[in-house]
């Protein structure tokens, strides 16, 4: 094994909402454990760095843990842009350590191919590109270089899904016939930076968290799905751009079942919950139906505070989700991210790991042969999803794309030698 996979280093690429409260605390917990190395932030600017370098939260729960930060915000101008920054960063990384892509969605695919070209194992969020031709691209040049690209869909982590695709593919569930999905955001995005990307011509609510739900009921159950029609409500975010911030989406499979997916910016900042979101399937067995039911929202935990935070969205009385991602005092001297959210992020780290220990010892062609057959193992358990085993998830939203700007006119998937997508 190399000396840069003892502790590889991270170039994370974006400096957004989920790079604060779930990606760096994350690595920085992975940092502890000795599975990486120096942690670099790239953004488009060095407003952002500054606002995470100063998060006391972070700083109690990581004490003396920082990250690099690029640009620097103590020497620059703090809204200065830098866009072509992250590929210095990217290009002055050593081979075959990771980057992770945390940008607006339409910027993923020149992100990861200029990693991908860098010689970086890749962690990307989700989805990881729009177009179903990219994902091949991106699937075929990280494997000529023996490279790993792990999407972090991290519901698929989540206990209650794993427990439900062992069943479900144990026979116990039955055949999904027909369900629905919900997952929308608190009002207060429409303040944050998503009203300058997610924008009608970039993307929209399915495409941006609908994603999840289409992902897990593949995961679970195995389907493919064949047809998405999308409609969409546009409305103004407070700067004037104009946005699908509601949506409503239909998934048929390849049985003829159908899921509907809700999505949007708009639950009630004073609400007591994050957001609203949740899962059902019914399902056909033999002599009687079978159902899925999963409670996404509200897991039991309920706190009523003296105080308040100041962030938008905080409240007195409050729904606590455990199951996400959490800072928990275990001992120690940081705190220790618990919940799907960090697992997800570990379990993508560990497979990079994976694919370098399989080539421990060797060089060239040979440790280029092992590195591709643990990448095709990882591909072929299905829990992480990969642009190999999870590639239906692009033709979704390239269909999703061109049904919403297409009045929801339904989009029919085919697949064979060439996937691809056409206006039914």
């Amino acid at each position: 094994m190399s000396q840069c996979y003892e502790r590889p280093p991270v170039a994370l690429i974006g400096g957004g909402m989920i790079t604060e409260i779930q990606i760096l605390p994350s690595l920085y917990h992975l940092q502890n454990l000795g599975l990486i190395g120096e942690i670099s932030i790239c953004a488009l600017n060095g407003a952002p760095l500054r606002k995470i370098a100063g998060n006391e939260s972070l700083k109690k729960a990581f004490p003396g843990q920082s990250f690099r930060p690029y640009p620097d915000f103590t020497e620059v101008d703090p809204e200065e842009l830098f866009p072509d920054l992250y590929r210095e960063v990217l290009e002055k990384a050593p081979a075959r350590s990771i980057a992770v892509i945390a940008v607006p969605d339409q910027m993923h695919y020149g992100m990861i191919k200029q990693a991908l070209d860098c010689d970086q194992h890749v962690l990307s969020v989700k989805p990881l590109v729009l177009k179903y031709g990219h994902a091949v691209e991106l699937e075929k040049l990280a494997c000529d270089k023996g490279l790993f690209i792990g999407v972090e869909y991290h519901k698929r982590f989540d206990d209650r899904s794993l427990i439900t695709r062992q069943r479900y593919r144990s026979g116990d569930l039955g055949e999904f016939r027909l369900g629905y999905a919900t997952l929308v955001e608190p009002w207060y995005y429409r303040n944050s930076n998503f009203q300058n990307w997610c924008i009608t011509e970039n993307s929209d609510m399915f495409t941006y968290i609908g994603c999840h739900y289409v992902d897990l009921v593949a995961f679970v159950t195995g389907l493919r799905p064949v047809e998405v029609s999308v409609y969409g409500v546009i409305e103004e975010y407070p700067n004037g751009k104009k946005g699908y911030l509601w949506t409503d989406g239909r998934v048929i499979w390849d049985n003829g079942a159908c899921l509907a997916a809700l999505n949007g910016m708009g639950y009630p900042n004073v609400a007591p919950g994050g957001n609203s979101q949740g899962m059902t399937l019914f399902c056909r067995g033999e002599k009687d139906g079978a159902l899925v039911m999963h409670d996404d929202q509200y897991r039991g935990v309920k706190h009523s505070y003296t105080t308040k935070g100041h962030d938008e969205g905080d409240s007195y009385y409050n729904e606590v989700s455990p199951d996400y991602f959490k800072l928990v005092d275990v001992g120690g001297k940081a705190l220790t991210p618990v919940g799907y959210g960090h697992r997800s992020i570990e379990a993508i780290v560990r497979a990079a790991h994976r694919v370098e220990n399989a080539a421990a010892g060797c060089e060239g062609d040979q440790a280029l042969s092992r590195r591709r057959a643990e990448i095709k193992a990882i591909d072929s358990e299905g829990i992480i999803a990969t642009p190999a085993n999870s590639s239906y998830n692009e033709l979704v939203i390239e269909a999703g794309r061109m049904s919403i700007t297409n009045d929801a006119r339904p989009v029919v998937i085919e697949y064979g030698d060439k996937p691809h997508v056409r206006l039914k």
